[in-house]
């Protein structure tokens, strides 16, 4: 499973570098106006900084709306960096708007995916990725992984390129959940990913060991 970072903070994105895990990032402009980043030059800049980070995939998203302006967003994005991955939403006219990209050798990322019958027609349409947010389908009293799993499923059946990027994930037990059912990619903020490193027996056996050896050192 790959691990990218949901998130436009570059401290972040090279300590998950640094870590020696990280396979691309994924923003939006929420994230990136989180960062202080605003202006069409800046996010464009800013993408490539993350660029020059990560040589996996970048998921940029447009904010267009329109068939016209989805293409001529993701063109200009698709030209920041090789990696560059642009993120769509998922409407009638970002169907339309994936289908052209995948026609013509720009890698997308279908987003705002609740319903495995969105996620068919992504995968139908040529999406490279597929971005299913699980928090926040739990936030509205439904269990986010059920959608994984039934995406899973499907894609199976029908053997399916796009790939699963299980997104809006919300505590490291999301992450192992996914994990199990298959997901091909999750998407995190990277204090969940950290939080996989926390055990309270890893904490106790290294206090022990540490103690023992200091014994037999004194």
């Amino acid at each position: 499973m790959k691990f990218f970072v949901d998130t436009a903070n570059l401290d972040q994105i090279r300590e998950a570098h640094d870590l020696g895990i990280l396979d691309g990032v994924t923003t939006n402009p929420s994230l990136m106006a989180k960062e202080g980043i605003t202006g069409e030059a800046n996010i464009r800049k800013h993408y490539a900084d993350i660029c020059e980070i990560v040589s996996g995939d970048v998921s940029a998203e447009v904010i267009s709306t329109d068939f016209e302006g989805i293409i001529r967003e993701g063109q200009e994005l698709a030209k920041i960096a090789p990696n560059i991955v642009v993120k769509v939403p998922m409407i009638k006219d970002g169907i339309k708007a994936i289908r052209w990209f995948s026609d013509n050798g720009i890698k997308t990322n279908c987003t705002l995916v609740f319903s495995a019958g969105q996620a068919i027609l992504a995968a139908k349409a040529g999406a490279t990725y597929l971005s299913p947010f699980l928090g926040r389908i739990d936030d509205i009293s439904w269990d986010g992984t059920e959608l994984i799993a039934q995406i899973v499923e499907i894609y199976a059946n029908y053997g399916f390129a796009t790939e699963i990027l299980a997104a809006s994930i919300r505590n490291p037990l999301h992450i192992v959940n996914c994990a199990e059912l298959g997901a091909d990619v999750i998407t995190a903020p990277l204090k969940s990913i950290m939080a996989l490193l926390n055990h309270p027996l890893t904490d106790i056996g290294l206090e022990k060991f540490l103690a023992d050896y200091a014994k037999g050192n004194a």
